[in-house]
């Protein structure tokens, strides 16, 4: 019998990136500041042609995300959370929604879950008991109230949530698609099942990987091997989270020069700097 040719799905990082298209939904997989896409949102900022009038669909947002604001890429955020976590705020998010250049759609971590359930139920919104009694309904008028029809309870109905491109770091992918990415893995594993088009960046590409599975190949649409690819975020328990680069990226913010660390960040002198930061 002969044997089926296994898929290959892995592309450049160049390739991945030319998927995300202006006026879509983007998700960035990762939790606060640990494995984060931050190689692939590099490579989406090198683009000549930059992706604008994006939606940010994220549990939580943090430095690769600020990059996006600063960039002036995105046009709207849907996440519970946008901070650098111990280092404080995210400086270009806190700027753009200080000024109003950013429109916030306020989320929570029930609203993302439901709205997420709810689309992967294949229904057009999830009830819960969610914000009743809140001011979130509020500032969330797409956000309808229902009835139960066995109790007659009200309850909140939270929207189905769509997501064109989702981006997930991972610790080592298979050609195929199918990822490991341990066990701080966020909404990751939804967000891939309710993405149209799934990426894979990871830091180490095998043959095969047919344990501890947790993104698996049949909804991955491509994959980049990609080291380091979350740094200055951790990869946990390949390396920790980047503290000075960090620390430079606040520095520079405060210092009115968020374009001159991205033209550090787009140049040939970052890999030299990753590369540094990993042999010291």
């Amino acid at each position: 019998m002969a044997h089926t040719p296994l898929i290959n799905r892995v592309v450049s990082m160049a390739e991945a990136a030319s998927l995300v298209q202006s006026g879509i939904t983007l998700g960035l997989g990762g939790v606060t500041m640990y494995r984060r896409p931050v190689a692939f949102v590099r490579e989406l900022l090198r683009r000549e042609d930059r992706s604008t009038n994006l939606t940010l669909l994220n549990f939580t947002s943090g430095y690769e995300s600020d990059l996006l604001v600063g960039a002036g890429v995105i046009q709207k955020t849907r996440t519970c959370y946008f901070g650098l976590e111990i280092f404080g705020l995210a400086p270009m998010f806190t700027q753009a929604a200080n000024f109003g250049e950013i429109q916030i759609m306020e989320e929570t971590e029930a609203s993302l879950a439901m709205g997420i359930r709810a689309t992967m139920a294949g229904v057009g919104f999830m009830p819960a008991c969610a914000w009743l009694g809140t001011d979130l309904p509020r500032l969330r008028p797409d956000v309808k109230t229902v009835q139960d029809p066995y109790s007659g309870e009200t309850l909140m109905a939270f929207p189905a949530l769509s997501c064109d491109v989702a981006v997930i770091h991972a610790l080592v992918a298979d050609k195929r698609g199918n990822a490991q990415i341990n066990q701080n893995r966020g909404i990751d594993m939804e967000l891939a099942m309710i993405a149209k088009q799934v990426i894979i960046t990871a830091e180490k590409i095998v043959d095969v990987l047919d344990k501890d599975v947790h993104i698996p190949s049949p909804v991955t649409t491509a994959v980049v091997h990609a080291p380091f690819g979350a740094w200055p975020t951790s990869c946990y328990p390949d390396y920790p989270v980047g503290g000075g680069e960090i620390l430079r990226y606040i520095d520079a913010c405060n210092g009115e020069d968020f374009e001159g660390y991205l033209a550090t960040l787009l140049s040939a002198e970052w890999g030299q700097r990753v590369i540094y930061s990993h042999n010291a």
